[in-house]
């Protein structure tokens, strides 16, 4: 079940979703321009748990530097493995931030950034184009960051992208760390989403097409 409100009206662009399967069971609340309202010490705008500390970590980045408010949880089957927490956690973010959104009218659609962490440095690229489509280059190299699979990684960002219907382009230049390697893809991305979904000012889809 999913709800949306997708307008600039009383209560923002928003959404809230649930997502249960007979592996998961996902809930979200987004605010897309929620942390940009809040007062800055307002920690309490961001609570996400998944069971997977590390993954915690990383949607708490994504988050934080996309400017969202955002309290997320899931209930998977941990003792499978991490599978299905993150590819449903990822689906069920991006139907939220597609809901939120709603028709998508008066947004800037297209967004990149880069983000370092110490030797790492990561770049993200978005078009909110209606044509949901995951590429990326992330070179990593462990087999896990404390309980998250790096290959769950990119598959998180490929779901991520089906359900909110983007374009997402995430490669790593460089870096020796994947734990920095990671955190900057989260950053980078998040960065490239909030300059994707600022708003740009107009009433208007921008799509030559007239819809996205």
């Amino acid at each position: 079940m999913a709800e949306g409100n997708g307008t600039r009206g009383e209560r923002g662009r928003t959404a809230r979703v649930s997502r249960e399967t007979g592996e998961t069971k996902v809930e979200v609340r987004l605010d897309v321009d929620g942390r940009d309202k809040a007062p800055p010490d307002d920690a309490a705008a961001i609570e996400v748990k998944t069971g997977i500390g590390f993954f915690d970590h990383m949607l708490h980045a994504l988050a934080f530097h996309g400017g969202w408010e955002l309290e997320l949880r899931c209930d998977g089957d941990l003792d499978v493995d991490d599978h299905h927490t993150v590819e449903d956690t990822g689906l069920a973010l991006g139907q939220a931030v597609a809901h939120a959104l709603g028709d998508r009218k008066g947004i800037a659609r297209f967004g990149h950034a880069y983000a370092p962490l110490d030797e790492a440095l990561a770049r993200a690229v978005v078009d909110v184009s209606g044509r949901p489509f995951f590429a990326g280059e992330l070179n990593l190299r462990r087999e896990r960051v404390g309980a998250l699979s790096t290959e769950m990684v990119p598959h998180f960002f490929h779901s991520f992208a089906q359900a909110a219907a983007i374009t997402l382009h995430v490669d790593v230049i460089r870096g020796a760390n994947d734990h920095h390697r990671i955190e900057a893809c989260s950053k980078a991305v998040a960065l490239a989403l909030r300059a994707a979904l600022s708003l740009a000012g107009g009433d208007r889809v921008p799509s030559t097409k007239g819809v996205l």
